[in-house]
């Protein structure tokens, strides 16, 4: 499973970053990076929970 976001979309509110600093995080521009793509299937709930808390749906699940 990847996490990935549309980046036309995000807004960059950092919801992510605080429920998952591990795998999120803002550039010096305030803009998403997203450090670890690649989701571990022990993360997978969390994941979902975290792209479900996204305020502007640009995160999803593949």
């Amino acid at each position: 499973m990847r996490v990935k976001c549309d980046f036309d979309l995000c807004e960059s509110n950092a919801v992510c970053v605080g429920m998952a600093p591990d795998v999120f995080d803002l550039d010096d521009d305030d803009y998403l990076v997203i450090l670890q793509e690649e989701v571990p299937a022990e993360r997978e709930e969390e994941m979902r929970q975290v792209v479900a808390s996204c305020p502007k749906s640009a995160l999803s699940l593949e």
